[in-house]
Formats: structure tokens, C-alpha cells, sequence
């Protein structure tokens, strides 16, 4: 039997992770042993964006108190969480799939030191012409998130970090996702 493992996916914002995410989630056969964390975050859910569960700062503050995440973190004037139920889905055998934080990689690497890290690379250029497409942030968020990708791209480093370019089709680097991920 293969060994559960977690997957904690990072890129910048608008590098193309919850395609990609997404990608490998419709090619995942149903008997296939990998779950996709939800994250928590404290901004409203829609329709173009991840499939996330919205709360609102006290009842993110609220689970964090009680123990309700394996990792958080704040970026962006938002909280972002990983329930603690991932630990039970690696303890059954089952792979998970994590939206994580480039910022936040040395504190999951504490408490997942087998876990497997996937940066999404894109070029600025893509990254910023897709953060304009999806309409979340006004021009100035926009060049904060630009700035930060820009500091954090060379702070990102990890014994064990893979590095998937999506600056193509999604399909090149979905494929590329799916093998590593089906296939360690």
C-alpha cells in the first residue's frame, strides 16, 4: 500500500493553483486514495473562485482558539485555515491535497516534515493579466500581491520542493500535477 502523503500546493496569487487543484481533482478516478482540503477563509464565497467555506473573523478566531486548524495564517487581510481533519484523513491512508501559503511553509514543514511541497511558477506578466481577469482585487491589491510574489519567490525553499511552471495550457501543468500526485 502506498503511503498517505500531503500535498501542500503554493504558488503567488494568480499563478493558477485552484485550476490546477481543480484539474486533478476531475481526473481523480473515485477509487483513488486523495482528498482535497477545504480551506477556511474570512472572505464570502462565489462562483469563480475556490471552493472554500466562508467565515467571518469570530468564528475563524473562534476555531483557531479551540483547535480547529492543523495550519492558519493571515495574508492579505484575510485568515486563511486547514482543518484539523486532515490529520485524520492521513492517519486512514488517504493523500491530501493543501492550498497552502508560501509564507506559511516553514510552520507546516514543522508539523508535516514528509510533507511535499509544489510550487506553481507563472510569469508576472501571466500572473498579473489573470488577477485582473478574476475582478477580486482593485489595481492596488494587485501590486501588493505582485510585490509579495516577487519578495517570497526567492525565500521559497524546501528540501523537497517541486516546481511545476504554468505559464501554458492548464493541461500541461494539470498533467504534470496529476503524475506526481497519483504517482509518488
Amino acid at each position: 500500500m502506498t503511503m498517505a502523503k500531503l500535498f501542500y500546493i503554493i504558488g503567488a496569487s494568480g499563478a493558477g493553483k485552484d485550476s490546477l487543484i481543480n484539474y486533478v481533482n476531475r481526473r481523480r478516478s473515485e477509487d483513488t486514495p486523495v482528498v482535497f482540503a477545504h480551506r477556511y477563509i474570512t472572505r464570502d464565497a462565489d462562483a469563480e473562485g475556490e471552493n472554500h467555506i466562508a467565515l467571518n473573523n469570530q468564528e475563524f478566531n473562534l476555531r483557531k482558539k479551540m483547535g480547529c486548524f492543523a495550519m492558519d495564517w493571515h495574508s492579505h487581510q484575510t485568515h486563511y485555515g486547514i482543518g484539523i481533519e486532515i490529520d485524520s484523513w492521513l492517519q486512514s491512508g488517504l493523500s491530501v491535497v493543501v492550498n497552502g501559503s508560501r509564507g506559511y511553509l516553514p510552520q507546516a514543514t514543522k508539523r508535516y516534515p514528509d510533507m511535499i511541497p509544489v510550487m506553481i511558477q507563472v510569469d508576472y506578466e501571466v500572473m498579473r493579466e489573470r488577477l485582473f481577469a478574476r475582478g477580486r482585487e482593485t489595481k492596488e491589491q494587485i501590486v501588493a500581491r505582485m510585490a509579495q510574489a516577487m519578495r517570497l519567490e526567492s525565500a521559497t525553499q524546501h528540501s523537497r520542493l517541486h516546481t511545476i511552471d504554468n505559464n501554458g495550457a492548464l493541461g500541461e501543468a494539470g498533467e504534470e500535477l496529476c503524475a506526481l500526485i497519483f504517482n509518488s
